[in-house]
């Protein structure tokens, strides 16, 4: 805790004091270019990543960046959270863009493989990862039985960025607007121990380095 109460003194006195005027602007409203939704994972800062300053983007954040189909939220308001910030962000705060952002070493794309035994102590975990389900199927159906698990890994990883992306496009709020170049939705993988980031060619099929 004391690391957090030095790092809050420091950014009001320093990164505060640098953006004073920026600050004074957000204080009645926001008006983000940006839906962010990404994984909950710690070393994934978006505001970071993207070099972000306040207001800029609307940043949603869960167990792997995922995203329940429009259908099941309505069924099931356990898991109707992110639903209602994605339907806020698009509805009345109107943003432009969707990124969904994915990442290296994800532990929550890692976790849809565990047995029943291990996940059965984290319930509510459990029942999220079952969105993901399509995802390990895809991946089991393309991979060898020779394949590493490294690929596995990464090949899951990026399935979920595409996966989500169909998800979103169950909304018909926002297919709407997508349809009507009103919305872009962007795939973006981060690699954590290199700082890339690559970005989802929907017409090519793979993910291409930002450059």
């Amino acid at each position: 805790m004391e690391s957090i109460l030095a790092g809050l003194i420091k950014f009001r006195t320093q990164d505060y004091e640098e953006h004073k005027n920026l600050f004074c602007r957000l204080k009645n409203r926001q008006e983000p270019h940006t839906l962010f939704i990404a994984c909950s994972d710690s070393r994934v800062v978006p505001e970071l990543i993207t070099k972000s300053l306040p207001g800029e983007i609307f940043v949603v954040r869960n167990i792997a960046n995922i995203i329940p189909k429009y259908h099941e939220t309505q069924e099931d308001l356990t898991i109707s959270a992110t639903t209602a910030a994605i339907e806020y962000a698009v509805k009345v705060l109107n943003v432009k863009s969707i990124i969904i952002c994915g990442h290296s070493n994800c532990g929550g794309c890692a976790s849809i493989y565990l047995p029943d035994a291990v996940l059965d102590n984290i319930p509510n975990v459990k029942k999220w990862l079952e969105l993901a389900e399509n995802v390990k199927t895809r991946v089991m159906e393309e991979l060898k039985d020779d394949d590493e698990l490294m690929k596995r890994e990464w090949l899951t990883e990026q399935m979920n960025i595409v996966e989500q992306i169909k998800h979103l496009l169950t909304y018909p709020f926002i297919v709407e607007k997508y349809n009507n170049k009103e919305l872009e939705i962007v795939g973006m993988y981060y690699t954590i121990e290199t700082g890339e980031v690559f970005i989802y060619n929907s017409k090519k099929g793979f993910f291409e380095l930002a450059n």
